[in-house]
């Protein structure tokens, strides 16, 4: 790799790369191409299977606009959409979201200096969910390097620690491979964002290059550790209370239809999380998430599938709960360095999850006395029965201010299998946590575990995108829309209808309640109350309104996805209806 002035001065970018990377099937026809270095990395991205660059403006990437439009000429359709917002952080935002919904790294284009700095959060987002996104970052001129330009930065120090690789791409001849390298990194196991920062001066140079007429990227299939599945299976027909703990990496890593094998072939009680919800489809009797508290607390062998031990899963503590003892715990992984460290597995298994998964079948059908786990699936639809009991009484309340439980109880009926839902917010998204649940897999959005507030804009301007025939609504709590709202703009102008639910109580309740119990106070918790966030949509071009009672909601929701253009439902909720908590994340 050819040394910038920057790295002379400041040592090499750190490069980090996670993952299957070598065996990534790097195989793919070529041609030349003449161009400016916008002109090589767009046509690389498009072999990748791009179609929307995300961005805001800045003069340092204007040639990768340009390429991206196809030019002053603007033929139709262009060779990539190009959607610009009003935050930086929104575009990449958006761009994670496209790799998950389309299992394809999104593309997002940033200028130098705040450009990259103002995308620092939606990059850990997207590191820490395991999310394929690629970052092409603008950077001062190499030739002017060290004398104070406008926004002069050395961005891949910082960006290091969170993505599986950031470097400088030195010159504009190296654009092309460089660019090829980052989306195959990114979309290999274990995924995860990439960024590159290309001098102007190089940006706008033209070279010749050759560069991918379509791409082959992805990881290989690779072996599995069939003695391995073995003692799963083995461990799993001793077990008399198992629970498999379906994660994000199931749908990601294309495994859903594996998956549901598994569930319908051994017959073990299923709890999903994240993007793992809606590979088991609604009512399944297998799928126990509302009894997932009886599930975690009394099994005796929990096996986790594509999802990391952490906070949403007790750190891998399962067990324990009315005299039960520990759980063992099986850890099934797309990469080795996805495998828990700090958990004590009774084994694990790293790989192309569909492979391990479809391996786990056929070695439970070496099992020679199944055993009976009807008493345990009995005890947990009862609890999961009287969870949904105790659920109605909530779904249907008519209190006033409205609980945010009637919310959902009123927009589930509305919602068709394949609609998308985005969750941004603290206790009203736990809400929709709980009583929501997709009806396909791969229509689940959330901040993952960075728990990172904002993204929820984005997102949407993303799923509407890639899912244009979809019902797309996005629940935000109002401590988030203020960190967003203003990209309805991005909506309205692109012209991207979706909906808008804002839980409005007030406050941070995600903070207010914990404060109060461990200090009997609370303070930098209380925002404006009734604000009208309705006012600030119509402001930008899109529809709302505001509902303070419970029976104005459903024609509220019926209204907006009605509508054809952005539409925000502002719900005035009650400020003490705090989410119950077993868990603080900490």
């Amino acid at each position: 790799m050819a040394v910038s002035p920057a790295d002379r001065s400041t040592g090499a970018p750190r490069e980090r790369s996670t993952g299957d990377w070598t065996g990534v099937d790097e195989r793919s026809e070529r041609e030349l191409l003449e161009g400016h270095g916008g002109d090589l990395a767009v046509a690389v991205a498009r072999a990748h299977g791009v179609e929307t660059m995300f961005t805001l403006t800045g003069a340092h990437v204007f040639p990768l606009y340009d390429a991206a439009v196809g030019g002053r000429d603007r033929p139709q359709p262009p060779p990539m959409r190009l959607v610009d917002v009003r935050h930086e952080a929104t575009a990449v935002f958006a761009a994670e979201a496209t790799g998950k919904l389309t299992r394809t790294p999104g593309l997002a284009v940033v200028t130098a200096g705040p450009g990259v700095t103002n995308s620092v959060s939606a990059i850990a987002q997207a590191y820490q969910s395991g999310s394929p996104l690629v970052v092409l970052g603008g950077r001062a001129p190499s030739h002017r390097w060290g004398s104070g330009s406008l926004q002069e930065l050395d961005h891949p120090p910082l960006l290091a620690p969170i993505t599986k690789r950031a470097r400088t791409v030195a010159t504009v001849s190296e654009l092309p491979s460089a660019v090829d390298e980052a989306f195959r990194l990114a979309g290999s196991r274990h995924r995860g964002p990439v960024f590159l920062d290309i001098p102007m001066d190089q940006l706008y140079s033209r070279t010749s290059a050759e560069v991918p007429l379509a791409s082959t990227a992805g990881s290989a299939a690779g072996d599995v550790d069939h003695d391995t599945l073995a003692e799963v299976a083995t461990l799993l027909a001793q077990s008399a209370r198992p629970v498999l703990v379906l994660g994000s990496d199931v749908w990601l890593d294309g495994a859903e239809a594996a998956a549901l094998e598994v569930v319908e072939e051994l017959g073990v009680p299923v709890v999903t999380n994240g993007m793992g919800r809606g590979v088991v489809p609604r009512g399944h009797l297998s799928l126990v998430s509302r009894a997932r508290g009886v599930a975690f607390g009394r099994c005796d062998l929990a096996l986790v599938v594509g999802t990391p031990l952490d906070f949403r899963l007790n750190f891998g503590a399962f067990g324990g709960r009315d005299g039960a003892p520990p759980a063992q715990v099986v850890h099934l992984v797309d990469a080795p360095d996805q495998v828990a460290s700090h958990v004590d597995l009774a084994a694990s298994v790293a790989g192309d999850l569909t492979a391990i998964l479809t391996g786990l079948v056929a070695a439970w059908r070496q099992v020679l006395r199944p055993p009976d786990w009807s008493a345990w699936h009995a005890e947990l639809r009862a609890a999961a029965d009287a969870a949904r009991e105790q659920d109605a009484a909530l779904l249907t309340a008519d209190t006033d201010p409205i609980h945010p439980a009637r919310v959902y109880g009123e927009l589930l009926p509305l919602l068709d299998d394949d609609a998308v839902i985005i969750g941004d917010g603290g206790d009203f998204v736990s809400f929709a946590g709980r009583f929501l649940s997709p009806g396909a897999p791969g229509c689940w959005l959330d901040p993952g575990p960075f728990g990172c507030l904002g993204a929820g804009l984005g997102a949407a301007i993303a799923a509407r995108i890639a899912r244009p025939s979809s019902q797309v609504v996005v629940l935000l709590g109002d401590g988030a829309a203020g960190m967003s709202l203003l990209d309805v703009d991005t909506l309205v102008r692109h012209r991207l209808p979706v909906l808008m639910v804002v839980g409005n109580n007030g406050c941070w309740g995600l903070e207010k309640h914990p404060m109060r119990m461990l200090y009997g106070y609370d303070v930098a918790t209380d925002l404006r109350p009734g604000t009208p966030y309705d006012a600030i949509v119509a402001a930008l071009g899109g529809a709302a309104e505001t509902v303070r009672r419970p029976a104005e909601l459903g024609p509220a929701l019926r209204r907006g996805f009605a509508s054809d253009v952005p539409y925000l439902v502002n719900v005035l909720t009650d400020p003490d209806a705090a989410y119950p908590r077993s868990t603080f994340g900490i």
